[in-house]
């Protein structure tokens, strides 16, 4: 019998057979905004090898592991107790990713729910040991912009050494018993109105001053004049105002040698 059968289609059915099978291995699609890291079976983990985005082909019995690199963001509700042992309820949100050269470490050392085992514990420490420090009226102050900023520093810096960045944390909102947080709105309201008074009292404590300078310095003026005013000099000044009369076109008569010395002027208006 004849044997037309072509031998190099068995290999080749066992190729395409393979890849049939083990498609979803060869090939990984790393979309943009991730990165991978390869687990080799025999070489084990690749820390130092990061993937960009794009189709990748590997062993099938490999195997990547993706992370997103772009900034992720979460919410954190925990219960706090501040300076004066009350209870506060606070609310934060929090912006995070992985440092991208850092990911091999990062899924070797910590593994894909670092959410869950660095940032939310870190966030939630760091959180409690800053407020702890306060009481509950300065996180409704100008002082929640700098309690922030402490949060935020002090679990960065924690966050840090676990290859996560830290984007920002910012306090929501802040949950206080009722009639506590009556008190406080009622005590920075008074602080409100009690500034405004002493604003409104330096004020008018430089007004004041500035219109008693504003005297003083008239007063200096009017006493030199009256002493630089000599009879003398009254009628040098009294010659020269009749003297510009005189050059008026009116009809007048001027009679020099008055009581007084000055001269008299006479005549029609």
């Amino acid at each position: 019998m004849n044997n037309s059968f072509p031998k190099w289609l068995i290999p080749a059915f066992a190729a395409f057979l393979f890849i049939l099978v083990f498609s979803s291995r060869l090939f990984v699609k790393i979309e943009s905004g991730e990165a991978g890291v390869q687990y080799d079976l025999v070489a084990g983990l690749k820390v130092d090898r990061v993937y960009d985005q794009g189709l990748k082909i590997i062993a099938p019995w490999n195997r990547m592991f993706i992370y997103s690199t772009r900034i992720q963001e979460d919410r954190s509700v925990m219960e706090v107790l501040s300076a004066n042992g009350l209870t506060i309820r606070a609310e934060l949100s929090y912006r995070y990713r992985p440092f991208q050269d850092k990911i091999g470490y990062l899924h070797n050392e910590v593994g894909e729910n670092y959410h869950e085992r660095i940032i939310i514990p870190e966030i939630r420490s760091a959180t409690r040991e800053i407020i702890g420090k306060y009481l509950p009226e300065e996180l409704y102050s100008s002082k929640r912009d700098s309690i922030q900023t402490e949060i935020f520093d002090l679990a960065a810096e924690r966050i840090k050494g676990k290859y996560i960045e830290l984007d920002a944390v910012l306090i929501r909102d802040v949950g206080l018993p009722d009639k506590l947080k009556q008190a406080i709105e009622r005590k920075l309201e008074q602080e409100q109105v009690s500034l405004e008074y002493e604003f409104r009292l330096t004020q008018a404590q430089k007004e004041a001053e500035r219109q008693r300078i504003e005297a003083e310095g008239k007063a200096v003026a009017n006493r030199l004049l009256s002493q630089s005013l000599t009879d003398k000099i009254l009628r040098d000044k009294g010659i020269d105002a009749t003297l510009k009369l005189s050059e008026s076109p009116n009809s007048k008569v001027i009679v020099v040698g008055g009581s007084d010395g000055l001269p008299l002027i006479l005549g029609n208006n």
